[in-house]
């Protein structure tokens, strides 16, 4: 199915209200599934909110939470999520975030224990609209582990992702490193698993250990797992999201909650947010990266048909063509989305 962004909104958000969720909750978690489909990441668009319904009907998920603050001393907080929607409760937190940066230059906040925060680069991308520089670090518990450290064979993480932003200027625009610390982010699995696809190669093992292009190992029968993302060095970043989350923040870590099988996803994320004007000149800056992203894309491409991009190029492209045509989705996720609605008694016209 193409189906329009706005109409998508609206049904999303109609479904969430049906669920118990609050008008902004609603809103908002539907609008951010809906802007990870316009930017391409099908992996966290629409496809959760069947997920997102089972937990809401299941108490996994609590609607109308509002997060506790553990601790606020300026330009440093930590939060407690205790459950409420991901989505909000992080939207929340690093407003919060850039607020105080712009009062005292830098902002440190720790989130624990929000429902699934969906995609990361949501939250870069708000702070480079306000100017600022900003780094989040994420981590999970709840869920079983899918991703085996470097040199095993067993999950010992999950797919823990880091997202860099940097504002762009009146040429360029922001630099958006948004990347899970396993080959594919889980929600990409499904969306191939749906889809009846194989994933490339090197990204699957087998319970067995052996490599594979199955996404089914993830889903049925014995379980699978996830390689990690450049080697040791995906692997020594997804422990270090697991720490800096799970033992600075408090959020605790996977090792916690892995042994007692899956009963939802909860996040927690690090992020520091920088007003950049308080290092150098926003000419010099804006100067420099206009220079470094055109050299950067002045090389030859590999492949003549393929440009060269930078971060968050993709994404942009992805915008512009769904933002024309609609949002592509699969046979198997329309239906699971179905189901929810006809749950929820909630009617789809369509």
């Amino acid at each position: 199915m193409i189906i329009d962004h706005q109409p998508l909104r609206a049904l999303m958000a109609r479904i969430l209200l049906a669920g118990g969720a609050s008008d902004d909750e609603a809103t908002c978690t539907a609008d951010h599934m809906v802007e990870a489909n316009l930017a391409g990441h099908d992996s966290h668009g629409v496809g959760m909110l069947p997920s997102y319904c089972r937990s809401l009907e299941s108490g996994k998920l609590r609607a109308k939470q509002q997060p506790e603050i553990v601790h606020d001393a300026g330009n440093i907080a930590v939060w407690d999520g205790h459950g409420g929607f991901g989505q909000v409760i992080a939207r929340d937190a690093v407003n919060w975030a850039i607020s105080a940066a712009r009062q005292h230059g830098v902002a440190v906040h720790g989130l624990r224990s929000a429902h699934h925060i969906g995609r990361i680069g949501t939250y870069g991308e708000m702070a480079a609209r306000a100017g600022m520089v900003s780094i989040h670090f994420v981590n999970g518990t709840g869920a079983l582990p899918v991703v085996v450290p470097f040199g095993g064979r067993e999950a010992r993480f999950i797919t823990n992702p880091i997202c860099v932003a940097i504002p762009g200027t009146a040429t360029t625009p922001a630099i958006i490193l948004d990347f899970a610390t396993s080959r594919l982010a889980m929600g990409k699995i499904r969306v191939a698993y749906n889809m009846g696809k194989p994933v490339k190669e090197g990204v699957l093992l087998t319970h067995d250990g052996e490599p594979t292009t199955d996404p089914g190992v993830m889903f049925e029968g014995p379980r699978g797992a996830l390689l990690p993302m450049g080697e040791h060095k995906g692997s020594g970043l997804a422990l270090i999201c697991d720490l800096l989350c799970g033992a600075v923040v408090g959020m605790g870590t996977l090792r916690d909650t892995a042994s007692s099988g899956s009963r939802g996803v909860y996040n927690g994320m690090l992020t520091f947010v920088l007003d950049p004007g308080r290092m150098s000149s926003r000419a010099f800056m804006e100067g420099e990266i206009d220079g470094l992203i055109a050299w950067a894309k002045s090389s030859a491409p590999a492949d003549p048909e393929v440009p060269v991009l930078v971060a968050g190029e993709p994404e942009r492209i992805a915008r512009a063509k769904r933002l024309a045509e609609g949002i592509p989705i699969d046979d198997t996720t329309w239906n699971e989305i179905r189901e929810a609605a006809d749950r929820l008694q909630v009617r789809i016209d369509s």
